[in-house]
């Protein structure tokens, strides 16, 4: 696993759910894969990004979101202002499907206590769901994602935004001001929550 930039300050509590995410044999994914992908911004984060899962790339790196999927990414995050002090970036599943597919539901459940562990290590107040997958396996919505994109969820003191993935706007850039406008929510969001300050530009 890559090293994060954030890695040198790691409490015992996350070293240990590191520890368990590298020794997970929990489904079969963990057969095939190169690293186990767990996070990358920032392990004290108020906002949680969460994918589907680990793609070639981030199988080689051992990091989230760090092919053209986390370029565009990248770039909308920075355009609001937002660094990797401000979120933290994981995925429904730790480890990369064969050949780039969704994750099974039996993958999705075998991995959750690991995400359930991540989320109370982090704290975040808002979530970010990249794509149709990432919303059902967290919310168990059967909803399809153009129906839900845009509109907040609220469970459990959270505030949740689904919106689509980054590579579905890769194949569909007419989707892009509809991504544009989600992240832009969730940074008022933080915002509204006092967890961020104010877009310069507002």
């Amino acid at each position: 696993m890559s090293i994060n930039k954030s890695s040198n300050n790691i409490s015992p509590a996350w070293q240990g759910f590191i520890d368990s995410c590298l020794a997970c044999r929990d489904c079969e994914l963990s057969q095939s894969r190169q690293n186990v992908v767990i996070w990358r911004g920032s392990i004290d984060a108020p906002l949680m990004i969460v994918g589907e899962g680990p793609g070639a790339n981030e199988d080689k790196q051992g990091l989230p979101f760090v092919g053209r999927s986390g370029e565009l990414l990248d770039t909308l995050l920075r355009s609001f202002e937002l660094t990797e002090d401000d979120y933290h970036i994981c995925n429904i599943v730790k480890c990369r499907p064969p050949d780039n597919r969704n994750p099974r539901e039996e993958e999705a459940r075998a991995c959750r206590r690991l995400l359930t562990a991540q989320i109370r290590l982090v704290k975040p107040k808002v979530f970010l769901l990249m794509g149709a997958t990432a919303y059902r396996y967290f919310t168990s919505g059967t909803e399809g994602i153009s129906k839900v994109r845009g509109k907040w969820i609220e469970s459990n003191d959270y505030f949740i935004m689904p919106t689509y993935h980054p590579a579905y706007i890769l194949r569909d850039n007419r989707r892009k001001p509809e991504l544009w406008q989600d992240i832009y929510a969730v940074r008022q969001k933080l915002t509204e929550l006092g967890l961020k300050e104010p877009l310069s530009q507002d």
